[in-house]
């Protein structure tokens, strides 16, 4: 990920199960000098309803340095009271505002205020956990209406942000990533027999191992985590 010889700063946002592997491997890669890890419980905090803090975030990283990776791990499926719809009867208004808050608005705020601070020329990348399910040619099977409905519009704020971002430097991603299921807090409920559940940090490599074998032609594409480019 770095330029040159130099090791680069990384900042991953969001603390859960993938987010917490993601930032493991990265400290374990010698091309990093340092990792960043942002969240509700981070200092400062980044909360992805709150702009202000959003935006001290990445004040916060600027100040550390020129970040050449940055990993969005945030998500929301489901939690207080919230499940995902399985028909047009369950949908609700503050479960899809919520959806839309975490899944798509706050990750829009974050490539507005992290994507101007990656640097103006050479390799970096700004990558951001989508889900399959968000992917309008694939749906085959239908409900989870929040969930799907917001992750398509994040696949849409990447791909917009991607266009903006090669004016600025054209060796620069901006990139949407299916993680499969992994084993965390909000694939857990779901989980079914005989579907492939893969710990937090064979997830983590696998996503990491994708962005590493981008080139800049791939920037505003939604990739699978075994590199797989998915449809819209």
């Amino acid at each position: 990920m770095s330029a040159g010889d130099t090791p680069a700063l990384a900042v991953v946002i969001g603390s859960g199960g993938i987010g917490a592997a993601v930032a493991e491997c990265l400290r374990a890669d010698p091309a990093y000098a340092e990792v960043v890890v942002l969240g509700r419980s981070s200092t400062p905090a980044l909360d992805l309803l709150d702009e202000a803090s959003i935006a001290a975030c990445a004040g916060h990283v600027a100040a550390r340095g020129v970040p050449r990776l940055v990993f969005d791990a945030t998500g929301f499926l489901h939690g207080e009271g919230m499940r995902p719809e399985k028909s047009l009867a369950q949908l609700d208004p503050a479960h899809l505002a919520h959806a839309f808050a975490v899944n798509a608005i706050g990750p829009a705020l974050l490539m507005k205020h992290f994507l101007p601070l990656l640097p103006a020329t050479g390799r970096a990348v700004f990558a951001t956990l989508s889900a399959k399910v968000g992917s309008i040619g694939d749906n085959r099977l239908g409900g989870w209406y929040g969930y799907r409905a917001s992750k398509a519009a994040l696949n849409q704020f990447v791909r917009t942000a991607a266009v903006e971002l090669r004016r600025r430097n054209p060796g620069a991603l901006c990139v949407a990533l299916h993680p499969g299921t992994v084993d965390t807090r909000l694939s857990a409920p779901f989980a079914k027999a005989g579907l492939q559940v893969q710990p937090p940090r064979l997830a983590a490599e696998r996503l990491l191992g994708v962005l590493s074998g981008l080139g800049a032609e791939d920037s505003g594409a939604f990739f699978s985590y075994l590199g797989e480019r998915l449809p819209w």
